[in-house]
């Protein structure tokens, strides 16, 4: 816990100033006795202040608290990679007994007293990360925070230790008036809101109607504790948590109808979504419980639970993030079968979260016309024990029976839209080419140096965030006050200002297992590979990173934006793929290049426009103009402005892009070409007649031999 709680004091610096990881510090003998000391012998109540020379962070602290704080209190990125091996191997050199779980190892809980423990493995240690939870006590923190806990207890010669060594870190008074805020806001709709099972029977069926849900029985709403909250016409689906089941937030949904009849429900949770740890059904499985049914929404959790009486959990996030924190309340389920909803993107995750989980004990109900999400399921009166019973087991990645096979097909054939990825809101020309973006797919982006290749992929990664695309930024060339400026003004659309006055790889696969990213984005290749390589062939270098960032897309699913800069062009020629820097590896690794094309005037800015000139999914290609908004920084107008694209057969450009065919010309084009023509027609030339000595215009000459 000290060493990071002076890395969580750095990490805040590093996240807004240098990407460079902070290096681990070990504490020296008498520092880490001093600091156990302290620790192990103050008072609960007392007061704590640390300050560490040469750092220049001061860690001040008074008062204490019930819990330690919950993921966003522990350390948010590696500070040495782990393996479960090296996990392993120090368990068993302090003699410490575990079991090899599904996602996590078990322990006794070193925060218990000996007579409390018996046989209760209730200490968990994820296999990923090494991050623990007791949940027994919640104490829960990083794999240096347990290592430091076990070398306290050898060298006191102790049993165990009180869990108020970890939750005795008080926070902030501005922290603790937070908290103290969403505990009072919890209480407080609670206590306004009434059992819907209680509502008069035609105002309950009339919330029913509203959220379609007739089919469920009043008594399974009495069961989960859901509740009506009557001024905004809210359900209430209550989070009781820890060993004393005691009430720590609300999740409340709105429900709103649409011109097609179609439901779209609202959510918003106390406390904040990023606080948020509710696995809404776990009360009420049973310790012995060795089977449960993974949903996305906490209507289907009702739903599964009415119609087959299995044990069933909705996740607090929906299919947008698995929390990690949440795997040890999952450990003692055999099968978990995954039903998370009725789309393509609902089944990405389920196959992400089965990684998760452990493939070997996960099936997944694969979305169809005859299994809908399990709320839909039970209002159409579907066999929804049947649909369970027939989930398909996440097998290994690279077996493949034939029979998945047919689905996969025609899933893809079924649900075409959806197979072509997340649509952009702000580029509909992009997506006439690129169709979406897609999960598991390489994309290079160049453009010439100025031409605002960082100021686009900002506003693109922006457009994908607001539809719930997961990104992470890697930014080596602006620093990440300056790239969150640019976002502010681009998801504003205005000027702000006259409003307000240890590796790349190793961050980006923990960032993908803790908050299930799917959009990773490297600006640029050429700053991240740095000057240390000019004494090897900086190519072969290239070559390799861009190999490995195509491995890492295709085995997380995850999408990787890689910006690489062009080689040095003449300024009057238009870039090709071949101009992007290094050798054809980046062209052939990808399956998307992109290329921001500008063309610089004398007299006015040049004009900007967008060449895809590699597309893998279904070989479309084209280009398109872009308009600069300089006041939002935006390339999007505000108002849609409808350019046509028109295929025509492109030259062959080089090797990667032979047979593609090239969109050009877009009606602004046409217009002024047409214009140009008009003002440029020939006056007709007189001729002299030999015989009659008269001048005749050529056109007229031309009349006469033509009526003759």
């Amino acid at each position: 816990m000290w060493r990071s709680s002076l890395l969580r004091g750095a990490a805040c610096i590093l996240q807004v100033a240098t990407p460079r990881f902070l290096p681990q510090r070990h504490f020296s003998s008498p520092m880490f006795r001093l600091l156990t000391q302290r620790l192990l012998h103050n008072p609960v109540g007392a007061s704590c202040g640390l300050r560490f020379g040469g750092a220049g962070y001061l860690l001040a602290h008074s008062g204490t608290r019930a819990y330690k704080k919950d993921a966003k209190s522990t350390l948010e990125f590696p500070v040495s990679p782990i393996s479960v091996t090296d996990i392993k191997q120090y368990l068993r050199s302090k003699d410490i007994p575990f079991h090899d779980g599904y996602s996590c190892l078990h322990v006794q809980s070193i925060f218990m007293h000996t007579a409390s423990r018996k046989d209760r493995f209730s200490l968990f240690i994820d296999k990923t990360t090494g991050q623990f939870l007791c949940k027994d006590t919640l104490v829960e923190g990083s794999w240096e925070d347990l290592q430091d806990c076990l070398e306290v207890m050898q060298k006191e010669e102790q049993d165990f230790l009180s869990p108020h060594v970890l939750l005795g870190y008080p926070e902030s008074v501005e922290e603790q008036e937070e908290t103290e805020r969403e505990l009072r806001e919890v209480q407080r709709i609670w206590s306004s809101s009434v059992p819907l099972s209680d509502v008069p029977e035609d105002e309950a069926q009339l919330i029913k109607t509203m959220f379609q849900i007739t089919k469920v029985s009043n008594a399974t709403l009495k069961k989960f504790g859901v509740r009506l909250f009557k001024p905004t016409k809210s359900l209430v689906f209550p989070w009781f948590g820890g060993p004393d089941s005691t009430l720590k937030g609300v999740k409340l949904l709105s429900a709103q109808s649409t011109d097609t009849e179609k439901v779209i429900y609202n959510e918003a949770t106390v406390p904040k979504c990023s606080s948020y740890y509710n696995l809404f059904g776990l009360p009420l499985v049973g310790r012995m419980d060795s089977e449960v049914v993974l949903t996305g929404h906490e209507l289907d959790t009702m739903a599964v639970s009415q119609a087959t009486g299995l044990p069933s959990v909705a996740l607090p996030r929906g299919v947008s993030c698995l929390p990690p924190i949440l795997l040890p309340y999952l450990e003692q389920f055999k099968r978990v079968t995954l039903w998370l909803g009725d789309d393509m993107r609902s089944w990405e995750a389920s196959k992400i979260f089965s990684r998760k989980l452990g493939l070997r004990r996960c099936s997944l109900v694969r979305p169809g016309e005859y299994r809908p999400c399990p709320m839909d399921a039970l209002a159409r009166g579907k066999n929804l024990s049947h649909i369970i019973k027939a989930s398909i087991p996440a097998a290994h990645k690279s077996i493949v029976s034939f029979k998945q096979l047919r689905e996969d097909v025609y899933g893809e054939l079924v649900n075409t839209e959806q197979v072509a990825g997340v649509k952009w809101g702000r580029f509909p020309q992009l997506n006439k080419i690129l169709k979406g973006h897609r999960k598991g797919e390489l994309t290079v982006f160049t453009g010439p140096t100025g031409s605002g290749k960082t100021t686009f992929i900002s506003e693109m990664a922006l457009d994908l965030c607001m539809q719930g695309v997961n990104t992470l930024w890697g930014s080596f060339e602006i620093n990440n006050v300056r790239l969150a400026k640019i976002m502010l003004t681009q998801f504003a659309m205005q000027r702000l200002e006259e409003n307000l006055e240890q590796t790349v790889l190793d961050t980006m696969q923990h960032a993908v297992y803790l908050y299930d990213i799917n959009h990773v984005i490297i600006d640029n290749l050429q700053f991240m590979m740095g000057q240390e390589n000019l004494s090897v062939d900086k190519f072969a270098v290239q070559d390799h990173i861009i190999g490995a960032f195509r491995k890492f897309a295709t085995n997380t699913s995850c999408h990787v934006t890689l910006i690489i800069h062009p080689r040095k062009e003449e300024d009057d020629r238009e870039l090709q793929t071949a101009s992007i820097f290094g050798s054809a590896k980046a062209s052939q690794e990808a399956d998307n290049v992109l290329i921001l094309q500008e063309k610089k005037l004398v007299t006015c800015a040049g004009r900007r426009s967008l060449q895809v000139t590699k597309n893998r999914f279904d070989g479309d290609v084209g280009i398109f103009p872009l308009d600069f908004i300089k006041t939002s920084l935006t390339f999007s107008a505000p108002i849609k402005v409808k350019h046509k694209l028109r295929k025509v057969t492109a030259k062959q450009e080089n090797e990667e892009v032979e047979g593609y065919e090239v969109a050009v010309k877009t009606e602004e084009v046409k217009k002024e070409k047409t214009e140009k023509a008009a003002k440029t027609i020939k006056t007709p030339r007189s001729v002299k007649n030999p015989a009659t000595g008269n001048e005749t215009t050529q056109n007229q000459s031309m009349l006469r031999t033509h009526v003759a």
